[in-house]
């Protein structure tokens, strides 16, 4: 009979739905879990997108319904950030799963950055994540139990040539929830960072040149070449990646639904190649080998260096 009670709870409906909160939902890996989340009737969803983007989800197939909540947020607006969380509190209670997607990518030398779209990076992929992991927290420590989920990058664990800034806000994303998993441990709530590498889509597309790094590769100078070089470079790894948004969202779909989720969890082959690279390789050893292996670098800026012998 004891038996037949323990089955008969563990096929029991679930009646507890957790609320799952989705940032940067108008297409790749954030349209692919909201597509995913659309068939699970175990959770509420709320997924999110800038307004001028509001569109795409229609021609997805996506549609509000009592448990599948689209709305529209400026990550990057503190204002959105309150008014988003207090009407899903309003509505179901607090947020269960946070997961932090939203992100854009300026392509530039150090030298040519600006503080405005060096701010602009930083405010979507680390500042507004964090101001969101703030606003949802003291209702996840209240019952004890939450996950937070922050989309991060190989560019977290490894910079690369010309995408500098989009680097570090990868890297203060990923340091930051180091420290935030540590705080939140004995509280029950799961901190974990996706880590994917390449992925087949057409994000390269979106890529955003700043002012400067516009004008050197229509010019010509000193880092023309890293451009030249680079920008066909990182698109043909992308097209060429076994990695595509579904299976990331797949990923993260499988940490929502682990009890204890691991910290980080690559999200591509490549992710899991460079982390081993990162953790066995010499730091003085590795980033000579890794510059040899850049496509052109041998000749970068040759016409321009004053490097001496």
């Amino acid at each position: 009979m004891r038996w037949f009670n323990l089955l008969k709870r563990r096929h029991r409906d679930q009646r507890y739905q957790p609320v799952v909160l989705v940032t940067g939902c108008s297409s790749g890996i954030g349209l692919a879990l909201a597509r995913l989340l659309w068939k699970l009737p175990q959770y509420r969803v709320v997924i999110t997108l800038r307004s001028h983007s509001l569109g795409k989800l229609s021609d997805a197939g996506l549609t509000n319904n009592e448990r599948f909540w689209i709305q529209q947020l400026d990550v990057t607006s503190a204002e959105d950030r309150r008014r988003l969380i207090n009407e899903i509190t309003q509505r179901w209670g607090k947020v269960d799963i946070l997961v932090n997607n939203a992100g854009i990518s300026y392509r530039a030398v150090v030298e040519h950055m600006d503080s405005a779209t060096e701010l602009l990076q930083l405010e979507t992929n680390y500042l507004g994540p964090m101001g969101l992991i703030r606003l949802v927290l003291p209702g996840m420590r209240l019952t004890g139990r939450g996950k937070i989920i922050n989309v991060s990058s190989v560019s977290g664990m490894l910079a690369m040539p010309t995408m500098a800034s989009y680097s570090a806000s990868k890297y203060a994303l990923e340091g930051a929830s180091e420290a935030l998993w540590y705080e939140m441990r004995p509280l029950g709530i799961n901190v974990s960072l996706i880590q994917p590498g390449f992925v087949r889509s057409n994000s390269f597309r979106n890529v955003v040149y700043s002012s400067q790094s516009a004008l050197s590769q229509a010019m010509g100078g000193p880092y023309s070449e890293y451009y030249r070089h680079m920008s066909p470079f990182i698109e043909k790894m992308m097209q060429r990646s076994r990695t595509t948004p579904e299976t990331v969202a797949h990923t993260i779909l499988r940490v929502i639904r682990t009890e204890n989720p691991p910290l980080r969890v690559p999200a591509s082959i490549d992710a899991s190649v460079f982390y081993y690279i990162r953790r066995w390789v010499p730091r003085r050893l590795l980033h000579p080998f890794l510059f040899w292996c850049l496509p052109g670098s041998r000749t970068w800026g040759l016409l321009y260096s004053q490097k001496r012998g």
